[in-house]
């Protein structure tokens, strides 16, 4: 239902029904009793939980999702997020996008099998502070959107399926609602 109805929003705003460019990132979310026994500890963010990471269209609709403990690097999982986006698309999407978590050869190999080309987008040299980063942004504001469903705040879940499910239930309510409000 999900996928369907994000392919009627990209023909009513006068897009192609499937995306040829999709948006990588991830994000910590901090356990509790019920998910500690998956969790791990994320020294960048400084918490322990488990981390999603996602691949959003340029209209910042949710096309893949993987549930991993936060100990899990985002780069080694972009060959399964590849995989995952593909099949939803029809093998639509040429060019990825992701932050400086997705450098290396490795990681412009595993999306290269999958046919993307993943660009990284940096931070302009010398700096410092919040900067507003092409494409980069369109994935923040889908974790935006995600943080104000309770039950995406913490991980709450026994199991990771479920937690991964959960996201592709807000995002349809968030497509359902986005398209309620400009009828």
């Amino acid at each position: 239902m999900g996928h369907d109805l994000n392919e009627l929003q990209r023909v009513l705003l006068e897009r192609a029904a499937t995306p040829t460019a999709v948006i990588f990132d991830g994000r910590t979310l901090q356990s509790t009793p019920e998910s500690g026994h998956r969790a791990g500890y994320d020294g960048a963010k400084k918490r322990r939980g488990s981390k999603a990471h996602i691949a959003v269209d340029t209209l910042g609709h949710l096309l893949s999702v993987v549930i991993t403990p936060a100990t899990e690097q985002e780069r080694a999982q972009v060959g399964e997020l590849c995989q995952r986006v593909q099949e939803m698309t029809g093998q639509s999407v040429e060019v990825g996008f992701g932050d400086q978590g997705y450098t290396g050869e490795e990681t412009q190999y595993a999306a290269a099998v999958h046919d993307i080309d993943l660009q990284v987008v940096t931070k302009p040299e010398g700096q410092t502070g919040f900067v507003l980063l092409p494409r980069r942004w369109v994935v923040e504001r889908s974790f935006a959107w995600c943080s104000r469903f309770r039950r995406l705040a913490r991980d709450y879940e026994r199991l990771s399926s479920t937690l991964q499910q959960l996201h592709f239930v807000v995002f349809t309510c968030i497509m359902l609602a986005r398209h309620t409000n400009s009828s």
